[in-house]
């Protein structure tokens, strides 16, 4: 009957908080064991609600007000009804002894209620966020590239950003600043008032480095802006490129010193306070450690270099240098316990070993949060950390493993109504499918793995990464067009270093505006596991099978889904058979390893007996010049450091005697750090002409970190090591000559490979091939086997020089569907018509020239 069946759900609950109020009241002393199985089956009854809401959220950003209107309030009547007819059931059958058996027959009507309640207050959000972009004047003087003065509050920390390398010279850095316009100043003296979100774009001048923070550097005084500072610009307001949560972008004028009109809050004051103080206390660790450790503490990624920025993303370790849960988990691991003890309701952190009260305990796990989100910022990413760091505090704190999904799915509804646009971000689609892969799928994964002898910690560990990695990877996918193999590797061995490292970095955040002595030795102990990290990213992105192209589209992470799930029924097969999991291990480890003589045997590549080898680094140079066993001359070094480091991996090089820069254009010598990385070198020589100066610096820079000597080339030097030989024949030696621009002043090689004779011209235009072919070493370049053809093939070849070498083979260095029509049609044309075999990166990947004279081959990977 309703009744009695009422009174046992109630008898029943009231003993089940009994027994939980018994346990917690024991908590203070030494507890058995009670596990959450006990508490029955996971509620899910929020998880609906909570997508329904996010669903509706990334729908209605775009949707017009009447669509809101209409989907809110129809939602609301309808769940009225519900809700009627769930009353009135109930109150018939309290009168109709026997018309309802059951204690939960209205829950349905209540949930559909609650989805619907839920759909329409994300309507409401998301239409009213929507309507920002386009409430004021901005959008309107937008579409018109109109010129104002604007009034801004900044939103978040100020970021450089320099793009990618794409051609000889890198993009122009700018620093990028969200903001709310509060107010702007027409040019007819009208005064409107709004509240409109923006990104302000302000180009700054690079003095002679390419990093903010380097020394030697002179920062802008845009990047030490911070949060809720009020700024007056004179700026063009132009549409934004793709949408997003922005009404418009403003490209800000004479940019060299802000107009600050506003103070930021105490609360930002002291923020920047502290965040300023980890940097200090930083600055005398090394590279990767300065980098680093900032950005585990508090997201903090301005030293973060390009290159090490890449190695974290090849690994899948992007997360480590964003805000996350993990972070704010680890500091409330210390208050109330270790990770291991986390399904269980007793705790050995330092709350009961100093006798706190749960309740307590739980008032200054919120207080740890909240100081989180002042230290971190409280942008919607560092929200979207403090609430899942808040279900790893819900789940040390009660032991209850059923309220886990209720919590996370509480955090996802809270915050897609607060932030709509999180319902639209990658990053919050990541966060929570990690989030909840960690709190599903992990602990079964690891308890089976336990079930067959593996360690506990090991099981868990191994359980987590590859939950995660699961439930990720095909988001990862569509963004980045890669699947990593290196992932769950590379993220188990940076685990045990993360929380040393994020625990020491806090402790010297915190010492650092008092006692930064004290600060400097809690960093110089958190730069050993900091350091660590790093190497691991860039080790594991620099083997050759770190990963695999997918197609980056929703149809690619569907079928890597589909792979993922057979990959885990076959799993499960395999780990009966431990030989079989061996060999299979063994087998990954091969593809991803890749050793050179697997890989010549397995590939062909490097062919045997190579002579020369054309790296395909896209849009770039990068060759090498074979001189023994695991040795190699490297000219030019490519835009990036991660392909010309796998490059030479590939190839086996581990002993540099001279790397040469023919010239400092960025598509040549951004890619420096991957060749230094790991490899003995010699010295580095370049051209003397020191231009563009900011990449003429970087490479100084680069060199002197690693204590290799710079020199410079000049017409007529001579040098040899094994077999090889070589003779600068360009620039000339005389200072009065001065070169048209830095392509000119390429250095050029003729090379000597045992019978092989080669002519490396690096990008010399037409005015220095036509004064090479008249220099001294004019004579010397007639009839050679192999031309490494100027400037990647352009249409800018004196055909005077081309007629003089008459290369039987031509080789072309550039990057796939270019934006420069390299190689040109006509130089390709050109080339053939003499007799010359014409390959080109673009189209046949890495090339190797072998053999010499009638046996003179090449060969591409």
């Amino acid at each position: 009957m309703r009744e009695e069946g009422e009174g046992y759900d109630d008898r029943r609950d009231e003993g089940r908080r009994g027994t939980r109020a018994a346990v917690h009241a024991a908590s203070g002393g030494r507890l058995g064991a009670a596990h959450p199985r006990q508490e029955g089956p996971t509620d899910l009854r929020l998880v609906p609600p909570a997508l329904a809401a996010w669903a509706t959220s990334a729908v209605m950003l775009d949707a017009a007000p009447a669509w809101v209107t209409g989907t809110a309030v129809g939602c609301l009547v309808l769940a009225g009804v519900l809700m009627t007819l769930r009353v009135g059931r109930v109150g018939w059958a309290r009168r109709v002894p026997g018309a309802m058996t059951g204690g939960r027959s209205g829950w349905p009507a209540v949930t559909a209620a609650a989805v619907l309640v839920c759909v329409a207050a994300a309507a409401v959000s998301a239409g009213l966020h929507g309507a920002d972009l386009r409430r004021g004047p901005l959008p309107g003087l937008a579409e018109r590239y109109a010129t104002v003065i604007a009034e801004a509050e900044i939103t978040s920390d100020p970021r450089l950003v320099r793009p990618r390398v794409r051609g000889p010279a890198p993009a122009p850095t700018a620093v990028l600043i969200e903001a709310d316009v509060r107010r702007v100043e027409m040019r007819d003296g009208a005064t409107l008032v709004t509240r409109t979100p923006v990104l302000m774009v302000v180009d700054v001048e690079r003095r002679r480095s390419s990093s903010a923070f380097s020394a030697g550097d002179r920062p802008s005084p845009w990047l030490a802006l911070l949060p809720s500072t009020r700024v007056r610009v004179t700026a063009r307001v132009v549409p934004p490129a793709d949408g997003g949560d922005i009404a418009a972008v403003l490209r800000v004028r004479d940019p060299e010193v802000p107009e600050v009109v506003g103070e930021p809050s105490a609360a930002q004051r002291l923020a920047g306070r502290l965040r300023a103080g980890l940097r200090e206390a930083t600055d005398g660790l090394a590279p990767d450690a300065r980098a680093l450790l900032p950005g585990l503490v508090v997201g903090d990624t301005a030293r973060i270099t390009p290159e090490l920025d890449e190695a974290f993303k090849e690994t899948d370790l992007a997360h480590t240098l964003a805000v996350s849960g993990s972070n704010l988990t680890i500091i409330l691991v210390l208050l109330v316990g270790p990770p291991g003890l986390a399904q269980r309701v007793e705790r050995r952190g330092l709350a009961p070993r100093l006798g706190i009260s749960l309740r307590t305990t739980a008032l200054l796990g919120g207080a740890l949060t909240l100081g989180f989100v002042i230290v971190c910022r409280p942008d919607p990413s560092v929200l979207r950390a403090a609430a899942c760091g808040a279900v790893a505090l819900l789940a040390l704190a009660t032991g209850r493993r059923r309220s886990l999904i209720p919590a996370l799915a509480t955090a996802v509804l809270l915050l897609v109504l607060y932030d709509p646009w999180l319902s639209r971000s990658y990053g919050f689609l990541l966060s929570v499918l990690a989030t909840g892969a960690l709190l599903t799928l992990a602990p079964r994964w690891s308890a089976a793995l336990r079930a067959r002898r593996v360690p506990p910690r090991l099981a868990e560990a191994l359980a987590a990464a590859a939950a995660a990695q699961a439930l990720c990877a095909p988001v990862v996918a569509v963004l980045s067009a890669r699947v990593s193999l290196v992932a769950v590797p590379c993220n188990l061995l940076v685990e045990f270093a993360i929380a040393p490292a994020t625990v020491l970095g806090f402790a010297a955040l915190a010492t650092a505006p008092w006692a930064m002595p004290v600060a400097k030795a809690l960093a110089w102990c958190a730069g050993w596991p900091a350091g660590w990290i790093a190497d691991v990213a860039r080790t594991g992105a620099a083997l050759p099978g770190a990963g695999v192209d997918w197609p980056g589209n929703w149809t690619g992470a569907a079928l890597l889904a589909l792979a993922t799930v057979a990959l885990l029924l076959a799993g499960r097969r395999l780990l009966r058979h431990p030989w079989w999991c061996g060999a299979c291990g063994v087998l990954l480890l091969l593809a991803v390893v890749q050793p050179p003589p697997l890989t010549r045997v397995v590939t062909g590549w490097p062919p045997p007996g190579w002579r020369f080898a054309m790296c395909d680094v896209g849009q770039g140079d990068a060759t090498v010049l074979a001189a023994g066993a695991g040795t190699g001359v490297v000219v030019d070094a490519g835009p990036d450091p991660v392909l010309v480091d796998r490059c030479l991996r590939t190839l086996g090089i581990t002993r540099i005697p001279l790397v040469v820069l023919t010239h400092f254009h960025a598509d040549h010598v951004a890619g420096l750090p991957g060749v230094l990385r790991g490899r003995q070198v010699g010295a580095i020589e370049t051209t003397a002409y020191q231009e563009p100066v900011d990449q003429a610096e970087f490479v100084r820079r680069e060199a002197a970190a690693r204590g290799v000597p710079v020199t410079r080339a000049a017409a007529g030097e001579e040098r040899r090591t094994g077999r090889l030989s070589w003779r600068v024949v360009w620039p000339p030696a005389d200072p009065a000559v001065v070169p048209e621009g830095p392509n000119d002043a390429s250095v050029a090689l003729l090379v000597r490979s045992a019978g092989l004779r080669l002519l490396l011209l690096g990008d010399l235009e037409p005015p220095a091939q036509r004064a090479l072919l008249r220099s001294p070493a004019g004579p010397l370049l007639g009839g050679v086997d192999v031309l490494k053809v100027a400037h990647h093939g352009s249409a800018y070849q004196d055909p005077g020089l081309l007629s003089r070498a008459a290369p039987r083979l031509a080789l072309i260095s550039a990057g796939a569907d270019n934006t420069y029509g390299h190689p040109a049609p006509g130089t390709v044309a050109a080339l053939r018509a003499m007799g010359a075999v014409v390959l080109s990166t673009d189209r046949d990947g890495a090339l190797a020239v072998t053999g010499e004279g009638a046996e003179l081959g090449v060969a591409g990977d």
